[in-house]
């Protein structure tokens, strides 16, 4: 939890327009002394504030300054953290340095009083990746680690990007919204030819292939299915948006699962529409068809994977994993023996469901009655008796938008399907942003998956 404070009276907030880096430390020290002495008793010594990393944004907008903003303030709540944004400013003159520190406070959870955590915003001239490990090394917090989340397009390839990945631990990005996509995402590839080796690469899109990943893993768990994997024959995904930089999670999806069971590439194309033709060799002569295919889907923005088809057969048995996001919802008629008596009040499976419970109590109670039941010549019951055609009014209790929904369909040999479905968890980037810091250091498994997606990206 971030740390809580008593604010001392007075503004809280520092500023500084065409100062230098050595001005705004001289100001964060004090601006630390004066709420460690706000925090502690007169009669008790200063307490040490609590830190478990330095985060570092690079915005270059107002809109990722300001999203940088949140996020930091998000993670601080459970992750007390010196937060430094960074924004370029191209319109304005080279060197020049406006600064702010702040404390804004967090939300705390149950009893506990609100908390705060440090905020440091530097305004660079041109462009802040030039000088970036000058402005920001000298603010850093000793003995924590320190990450870079890069908001836009990093530079990469450029001698001031590697200078500044020196004093960094792990740099992250969102390839969703780098500006080229296809060629930077060649160059993150790249960066680690060129960082020091203890460097953590991380991008949101691979946090986002969570859900994926963890659904073909869980089919392939169980000790009967491990056979399975050496009989892949055919992988297909679907994903939204057309161009080949929309291509870029599913050549990662493919890049895991290729470098997870030693498979190498043996020929690539891509043609119009969308669509990507691939062949693995994977162990021994057995060949690997992979294909990609655009389709559109509402509810998804461009470069989501819609689908993934995964076929092949392994002793005898064959086998077919389907697993799509945001599937369709067909909606059945009702029985007709249904219809007359216990309508369902709409063409849903809720519906359904009620209707055939309401009829089976129908019968139930008719059967226990059945002495006391007069039959006259309308075989009406005596006394007051429910409606001929009693109406079931039943109201949707599905949610209208399921773009956040998974459905596994498994079959195998010839038992029946099995269907499976998950709701996706929050996609957020202070989720993301924090389950990618747990990393710690190096992911070897993302460094594979991307080398493994780059390799598939270039031959297209």
């Amino acid at each position: 939890m971030a740390q809580a404070l008593n604010p001392p009276a007075g503004e809280l907030d520092w500023k500084g327009e065409g100062v230098t880096i050595a001005d705004v430390v001289d100001a964060l020290t004090d601006f630390r002394h004066r709420f460690a002495r706000a925090q502690s008793p007169d009669e008790d010594h200063p307490h040490p504030r609590n830190s478990v990393m330095t985060l570092v944004a690079v915005a270059a907008t107002d809109a990722e300054e300001k999203r940088a903003e949140s996020v930091c303030t998000q993670i601080a709540a459970h992750h007390p953290s010196l937060a430094i944004v960074v924004r370029e400013e191209a319109d304005v003159g080279a060197g020049r340095i406006d600064a702010s520190i702040a404390a804004p406070q967090v939300a705390a959870s149950g009893a506990e009083p609100p908390a705060h955590y440090e905020l440091v915003k530097l305004h660079v001239g041109g462009a802040g990746a030039a000088h970036l490990a000058a402005l920001v090394d000298p603010l850093l917090v000793s003995g924590v680690p320190t990450c870079i989340w890069w908001l836009g397009t990093p530079p990469f390839g450029s001698k001031e990007l590697r200078d500044a990945l020196q004093i960094a631990d792990a740099m992250v990005v969102d390839s969703a919204r780098f500006a080229r996509p296809y060629h930077s995402f060649l160059g993150m590839a790249g960066v680690g030819a060129h960082a020091h080796r203890h460097l953590g690469l991380a991008d949101l899109q691979w946090a986002r292939l969570d859900p994926w990943r963890a659904s073909i893993a869980q089919f392939f768990a169980p000790v009967a299915r491990r056979p399975f994997l050496s009989g892949i024959s055919e992988i297909g995904i679907d994903y939204a948006g057309v161009g080949r930089g929309n291509r870029i999670p599913s050549s990662v999806l493919i890049g895991w699962i290729a470098g997870a069971l030693g498979w190498k590439l043996q020929r690539a194309s891509g043609g119009g529409g969308g669509v990507v033709s691939a062949q693995f060799q994977a162990e021994g002569w057995r060949v690997v068809d992979v294909a990609f295919r655009s389709v559109e889907k509402s509810g998804l923005v461009e470069g989501e994977i819609s689908t993934v088809r995964i076929v092949g057969s392994s002793g005898g048995r064959t086998f077919k994993l389907s697993i799509a996001r945001a599937p369709a919802r067909p909606r059945r008629p009702a029985p007709e023996q249904f219809q007359t008596l216990h309508p369902t009040g709409g063409e849903d499976e809720a519906g359904m469901e009620l209707a055939q419970r309401k009829a089976a109590q129908h019968r139930e109670m008719a059967f226990e009655m059945r002495d006391s039941l007069h039959h006259t010549a309308t075989g009406d019951a005596p006394g007051e008796s429910m409606p001929a055609a009693p109406t079931l009014f039943v109201r949707e209790r599905r949610s209208s938008d399921n773009s956040m929904v998974l459905l596994t369909l498994i079959d195998i040999g010839d038992a029946g399907t099995l269907r499976h479905v998950q709701r996706i968890d929050s996609t957020d980037d202070a989720s993301l942003l924090v389950e990618l810091l747990a990393m710690g250091e190096r992911d070897g498994v993302y460094t594979r998956s991307l080398a493994a997606g780059a390799e598939l990206m270039r031959a297209l």
